[in-house]
């Protein structure tokens, strides 16, 4: 089959394991790696390839290399420890250089969470009935701020504001900027998809393959956050063009890795004016968690007014109760994406939460 053309090219992804297919390639059809053309790319679409057509270069022998020293070193240790595992486990699990170092990370936080000594303390909360904008009672809890070690010392404050009235003894406000999250990587899109849609490690880069190959985003394996220069444009274009010129904010995220693939792009749509992509529900949904996430990128910063509110009882002025909330004076990127945290769902989440109009007294 070679030997019937007159140039073989080599064109597969761009990471370490693609580089070693190119270089296996080359030994088996009897290629020289270092004349034969390689070209990458990092999403399919025609542009794209045909750019990557004018810049070939060979194969990279540093990062065959590196694949190759990832083979041995999941050998030293995979097959080592596959079989003490089988012997002293169960069959057919598996060890390597990644889960090994994590199994030994969450042992170690598991033992120190099993040595922990814990000591009681107490929480006192209030709860108000206040006049809220529309003129019905909505509840403002406050809670006491200081450390309570003791249940007397609890009892004691909480005997303290019995039979007494309460007001408002401090009002602060703070205004606020937040910034939108950098483009997902491979990790930063498995974690968003963990807490967005319930989708495990597998499933995402399964759904990710997909919509790769169908040629709507960026390659899904990648730990830089850059974005190439046309595709700010185009997404600036489109902010622009929605939500109107002041939701419009050029950036360029650097990745924190030293190591970071910097030349890599962060996974983003190949078409930024395609809002929808995929074939079915799960393509669909990380599709346009995607956009989202890469629309918000370029977006403005949102301005946040944070109001801290002090109360305390007139029986004793030294008790002092907050209750905290934000309040979003302009949307920006909020507009559109909302990054997610494992603690989003935590019952004292109290400072993202709207406060009723108050004032001093």
């Amino acid at each position: 089959w070679v030997k019937k053309v007159d140039q073989v090219w080599l064109a597969t992804d761009e990471d370490r394991e693609g580089e070693a297919i190119s270089w296996h390639l080359c030994e088996v059809l009897g290629l020289d790696p270092r004349t034969t053309k390689r070209i990458v790319f990092r999403e399919i679409t025609k542009s794209a390839i045909e750019q990557a057509i004018t810049k070939p270069r060979t194969v990279d022998l540093n990062v065959v290399d590196a694949q190759q020293a990832r083979r041995i070193l999941d050998r030293l240790v995979g097959f080592d420890l596959s079989n003490i595992l089988w012997r002293k486990v169960k069959g057919k699990l598996s060890a390597g250089r990644v889960q090994s170092v994590a199994v030994k990370l969450i042992v170690e936080k598991e033992r120190e969470i099993l040595s922990f000594e814990a000591n009681p303390f107490y929480k006192v909360y209030a709860y108000f009935a206040v006049t809220g904008a529309s003129g019905s009672l909505v509840i403002l809890r406050a809670e006491y701020q200081s450390k309570i070690t003791s249940e007397k010392e609890a009892i004691k404050i909480l005997e303290a504001c019995k039979n007494t009235s309460f007001s408002i003894s401090n009002i602060e406000k703070k205004p606020l900027s937040r910034k939108p999250s950098a483009p997902f990587t491979t990790s930063t899109l498995q974690q968003d998809a963990s807490r967005k849609l319930g989708f495990g490690v597998k499933r995402t880069m399964s759904v990710a393959q997909k919509l790769y190959e169908q040629g709507l985003i960026t390659y899904m394996r990648t730990d830089s956050t850059s974005l190439s220069g046309l595709a700010i444009n185009t997404i600036q274009k489109e902010v622009t063009t929605n939500y109107g010129e002041e939701y419009s904010t050029v950036r360029q995220f650097k990745s924190k890795s030293a190591n970071a693939q910097e030349a890599h792009e962060a996974i983003r749509p190949t078409y930024i004016d395609k809002h929808h992509g995929g074939s079915d529900s799960d393509e669909k949904r990380l599709y346009e968690l995607i956009w989202k996430r890469t629309i918000a990128s370029q977006m403005t910063n949102a301005k946040i007014e944070k109001t801290t509110v002090q109360v305390s009882p007139e029986s004793d002025p030294s008790i002092v109760l907050q209750a905290s909330g934000e309040v979003i004076t302009f949307d920006g990127f909020l507009k559109v994406y909302l990054e997610s945290t494992d603690d989003d769902e935590a019952e004292d989440s109290d400072s993202k939460k709207m406060l009723p109009p108050l004032k001093l007294g």
